[in-house]
């Protein structure tokens, strides 16, 4: 009987998951269905590049899955049972009845959407670039600005920053300015800070640190001293939040909705679920969460695979601490910075900055989509069977009385 496994969402980690268990598993003992949205592969490190008027690479799925025995298919996740392993899914198209897709342990990969917080007026009037959608739109709408009209980006983090710098870089002719709720890089070293203060003020990049947006207009934005920031388009980063699929089902949750997983990336309340990326909770030693990143998310990736890998071919289950190295971040086409940090992703005084950051940081975005495509990575393919008496005793667990 074959084992079945289904794996919802193919961004970094979802895609990964999938090619790297196709390259662990024989196909003769395990079925691979992978759900995706959309035909191609987001590079979603890139889109706010996308949103700026830049052209990015199609990556078909279907390519990039070709060969490898994973069944793609072409659907919105609308609900996930995990009492009966069942997901529902509707077609991508919109048109035709959904379906349930019976799983026998499933990958939750759906990641995270942009959040607004509830600050009044963000979801009506801002922008994201959490999404392709999203940074579609807002590239139509920055297309459409004449020269001078006002653009504010409101968080001081990692996408804030490549947003408003990308944006200036590629339109100078706009007024741009950013929202930081802290000092402008506070969590950088002296070095990466003052580079970072050098380079935005080199694009004309009006800052406003220490400053919490409290409402979105149409026209701008209300600080929560009082202020008000003009803005013709307002781009929203202060924040991601999980899927909301997560909170409909029976999954133990953190308090930010993500679901709570052990050092292998399965789930601590449902044993035949594994999670990875934005939506898993993953801890450090210290108890402290993992932040949001691909940084964090390939690691989860490979970690995952080769422990569902193992555990179904009766294999030694590898135990990897996740540990970091640096932060990138593209200051516009031409600049970047690379912050190297400690393994438990504290800033560190080194790092490069200029050009060669910028192309230290173009190799770490075409490594991640190379990585995606070859999810070994290099390593001996090892293709062992899975073990047919763990198969066996799950389906007998699953048959009705």
């Amino acid at each position: 009987m074959e084992h079945r496994i289904v794996v919802l969402g193919a961004g970094y980690t979802g895609a990964l998951v999938a090619g790297r268990l196709a390259k662990r598993l024989h196909s003769d003992g395990v079925g691979i269905t992978l759900v995706n949205p959309e035909p191609d592969f987001v590079e979603r490190v890139r889109l706010h590049q996308l949103a700026a008027g830049q052209e990015l690479r199609p990556r078909p799925l279907a390519q990039m899955f070709a060969g490898t025995g994973v069944v793609l298919k072409l659907a919105t996740v609308t609900a996930v049972d995990v009492d009966r392993r069942m997901v529902t899914v509707a077609p991508a198209n919109g048109t035709g009845p959904q379906e349930q897709l019976a799983y026998d342990t499933l990958v939750y990969a759906l990641g995270s959407g942009w959040n607004d917080g509830g600050v009044p007026g963000a979801a009506a009037h801002a922008h994201e670039v959490a999404g392709r959608p999203g940074a579609l739109r807002l590239r139509a709408r920055l297309a459409a600005l004449e020269a001078g009209r006002p653009v504010v980006v409101v968080g001081g983090g990692l996408t804030g920053l490549e947003a408003a710098t990308e944006i200036a870089g590629a339109r100078p002719d706009l007024d741009v300015a950013l929202a930081a709720q802290g000092a402008l890089g506070d969590w950088l070293s002296a070095k990466g800070r003052a580079h970072l203060r050098k380079v935005v003020a080199g694009l004309g990049i009006t800052v406003h640190d220490h400053t919490a947006v409290s409402a979105v207009a149409a026209d701008g934005v209300t600080t929560a001293d009082g202020r008000v920031l003009p803005a013709a388009v307002t781009v929203w980063t202060a924040g991601f939040a999980a899927h909301p699929i997560a909170r409909a089902t029976a999954l133990e949750l953190g308090d930010d909705g993500r679901i709570l997983v052990d050092t292998t990336m399965r789930s601590v309340s449902h044993p035949d679920v594994y999670v990875v990326g934005d939506a898993a909770l993953a801890t450090r030693p210290d108890g402290t969460p993992l932040r949001m990143a691909c940084a964090t998310g390939v690691p989860m990736a490979w970690q995952a695979a080769d422990a569902l890998a193992a555990r179904l071919t009766g294999a030694k289950v590898p135990r990897t601490a996740i540990r970091y190295a640096q932060q990138c971040v593209s200051l516009g086409r031409e600049d970047g910075l690379i912050q190297f940090v400690t393994a438990d992703d504290r800033a560190v005084d080194r790092a490069l900055t200029g050009r060669v950051a910028a192309l230290y940081k173009e190799l770490v975005c075409k490594g991640a989509a190379w990585g995606v495509a070859h999810p070994t990575l290099g390593m001996p393919v090892r293709r062992r069977r899975i073990v047919r008496q763990e198969t066996r005793s799950r389906a007998r667990a699953q048959a009705p009385a």
